[in-house]
């Protein structure tokens, strides 16, 4: 059975860290390697897009023209012999080429779903060229033949698994192929793709379609660490973490692991395992099916929250009360992170603003409303038994000097949530770092 990598854009970023890939990924075990695009090309490729949109099209031509010159970089660094060299170069020319064709005709959303899949197509043909060169049999696998979301923008899993098994059938006795993150065609056959942090999200798939014995997920981090440790100076890596408590922390904050990644492999059952490029022996984070050690494993943050609080002496207790505030973020397709309620108010957070005027503009209909934006909210998460005591009263006497907006615990076994203003995260993690796990 197939091992499914994921390597993301920093691990493929330049030369020498797609050279390093041989070592991660040559070793005799069947495999799917998933490559994200080289680091900066996704945001390199939106700026295009923005610049085409705003029918800058000479601007929009320096970006390609910008881009591509990176690319060269690349790979006049990466091969040593002149035929590897010269693929490469056309490769190159006909990726840019194409993309310098949007400069010339008007521009829509498809066209920028066909841009910004670009990145992906290269670093995959890239990392093949790379290992014909050093005489190692690998296959392409082209996500577009087999990656497909329907008209929900969900995986198509029946499809999925048909067409990556017709793949793969093709390809009788190959051990490795290479294939793409992030890029898919949707239910009408037109690329698309799976979102911001997409790749994480291919993997899974691709692992649950095949049963795949193991998902790898390979960032420059070794592993999932007990808080942000761009954010709080000392940090340690966790061994390992239930599904849940994984998308508890991926969900609420954790950058390393993208949230929509843990709900394949859980479904199938399937480890998910945390590795480091440039830490390869570090043993990383395991995510399985298993019951992990009572107490707090972590803590992770979540920015650019909105808490909106709703009151109404007259309704609240009235029958379908919540059910007409919940339809309103229903029509509006919001999603409700946090919830907590009193006898004349329900507060709600949410992460998306887009349709937030909307929103408040219907709920006072039906009640007064306040908002607060710039709100974080802090997620701290383990195994934490309601049975048993102590666990609330140890995060809220680490946060005892914080002003606390919104307070959830006891939906879940796995999380206690509070929600701060967002000016305070930084404080927030310092202080449950050293009252949770006692690092001053």
């Amino acid at each position: 059975m197939f091992k499914i990598l994921k390597f993301g854009g920093t691990s493929v970023g330049s030369a020498q860290r797609i050279k390093d890939l041989v070592k991660l990924t040559v070793n005799g075990e069947p495999k799917i390697v998933v490559l994200s695009a080289m680091s900066g090309t996704t945001n390199h490729l939106v700026e295009i897009c923005n610049a085409l949109y705003a029918k800058e099209t000479e601007k929009a031509a320096n970006l390609i023209g910008q881009l591509k010159s990176k690319y060269v970089l690349v790979i006049n660094e990466l091969y040593l012999e002149p035929i590897q060299l010269k693929k490469a170069e056309a490769l190159l020319n006909n990726h840019f080429n194409y993309l310098q064709s949007f400069t010339l005709d008007m521009f829509t959303m498809n066209e920028e779903k066909a841009i910004l899949a670009q990145g992906e197509l290269l670093s995959t043909a890239l990392f093949h060229y790379y290992l014909e060169e050093q005489k190692i049999a690998s296959t392409l696998l082209p996500a577009l033949n087999f990656m497909r979301i329907d008209t929900g923008e969900e995986p198509d899993m029946t499809y999925i698994e048909t067409n990556i098994k017709l793949e793969l059938a093709k390809h009788q006795g190959e051990k490795l192929f290479i294939t793409q993150g992030y890029i898919c065609r949707n239910s009408f056959g037109e690329i698309d793709n799976l979102k911001r942090g997409g790749s994480d999200y291919t993997a899974s798939i691709i692992g649950a379609a095949i049963h795949s014995p193991e998902i790898q997920i390979w960032t420059d981090i070794d592993g999932m660490h007990n808080n942000d440790p761009r954010i709080v100076s000392k940090t340690h890596p966790i061994q390992e973490l239930s599904f849940d408590e994984a998308a508890e922390l991926a969900y609420f904050g954790a950058k390393i692991l993208h949230p929509t990644c843990i709900l394949p492999a859980k479904k199938r059952n399937i480890p998910v395992r945390l590795k480091n490029t440039m830490q390869p022996e570090a043993a990383g984070t395991l995510i399985a099916n298993i019951q992990t050690a009572e107490g707090v494993k972590a803590v992770a943050a979540k920015d650019g929250i909105t808490a909106i609080n709703i009151k109404s002496d007259r309704m609240l207790l009235a029958h379908g009360f919540l059910r007409a505030v919940f339809e309103i973020f229903e029509r509006y397709k919001t999603p409700i992170d946090m919830i907590t309620t009193s006898e004349v108010a329900v507060s709600v957070t949410i992460d998306n603003n887009t349709f937030l005027e909307k929103i408040i503009e219907e709920l006072k209909e039906i009640s007064a409303v306040e908002v607060d934006q710039n709100q974080t909210i802090i997620c701290i998460v383990g195994q934490l038994p309601k049975d048993k005591s102590g666990y609330a009263s140890l995060v809220l006497d680490a946060l005892k000097n914080i002003p606390i907006r919104m307070v959830s615990y006891g939906g879940s076994a796995n999380n206690i949530s509070v929600l701060v203003n967002g000016n305070l995260k930084t404080e927030a993690l310092q202080a449950l770092n050293k009252g949770l796990f006692h690092y001053a």
